[in-house]
């Protein structure tokens, strides 16, 4: 995960600072998250840095119309989504090329990664892999299980993306997301169940994580 940015501190917002304190909080709160993500996407972390910083230029510019927004989070992410595609598009790398080079990356790194270690765990508690002898040796391919991912609806991507590859929390998701906590289960839900389906592995009954 990158590290952690500074946030601006109390103490360096001057009278007459432009911007409300409202946006700092707001700044404070998302961009790890947007920083993380991007980076992801990108497979760059100086180009994330780049392109997350003038996406808050961009907030602090539309504040006002930002705040008669009804859900001012989600609008956020969203335009931190549409600068992403357009940086791909901008590469000639197309939307989708982002989730197979995390595919790609998340694999090569499979020996090594809590990440991909828990989530293989978390499979084969879930669906009694003993009993399916067969698939585990493909599961434990990082390829499949990441190009599966790759291949979820776009929503069900991101929450997967925020849980696993960037271990942010429930509360956390939906914030940043600007949807409820319920919707980040369910969702979540959904594509797992879509990736035990993908995987060709029996679906049972799923426990949610923040059930566990």
């Amino acid at each position: 995960m990158t590290s952690q940015p500074t946030s601006r501190p109390a103490s360096s917002v001057h009278a007459d600072d432009p911007m409300p304190p409202a946006f700092w909080a707001l700044h404070a709160q998302y961009h790890r998250p947007y920083l993380e993500y991007a980076t992801v996407q990108l497979g760059n972390e100086e180009a994330a840095h780049i392109l997350v910083d003038n996406t808050f230029v961009v907030l602090a510019v539309m504040w006002d119309h930002l705040m008669t927004e009804e859900n001012p989070a989600a609008y956020a992410w969203a335009l931190l989504k549409t600068r992403v595609a357009d940086e791909l598009a901008l590469q000639g790398r197309a939307a989708s090329a982002a989730t197979e080079t995390l595919a790609f990356e998340r694999a090569i790194k499979a020996a090594t990664s809590p990440i991909l270690d828990d989530f293989r765990t978390q499979f084969r508690a879930e669906y009694d892999l003993a009993a399916f002898e067969g698939q585990v040796t493909e599961l434990a391919d990082s390829m499949r299980l990441f190009a599966a991912i790759a291949r979820l609806p776009e929503r069900q991507f991101d929450v997967i993306v925020l849980q696993y590859a960037l271990d942010f929390d429930t509360e956390t998701i939906a914030r940043v997301m600007g949807m409820q906590k319920s919707t980040v289960r369910s969702t979540r839900r959904s594509a797992r169940r879509r990736l035990a389906a993908d995987l060709g592995l029996p679906i049972g009954n799923l426990t949610d994580p923040d059930e566990e």
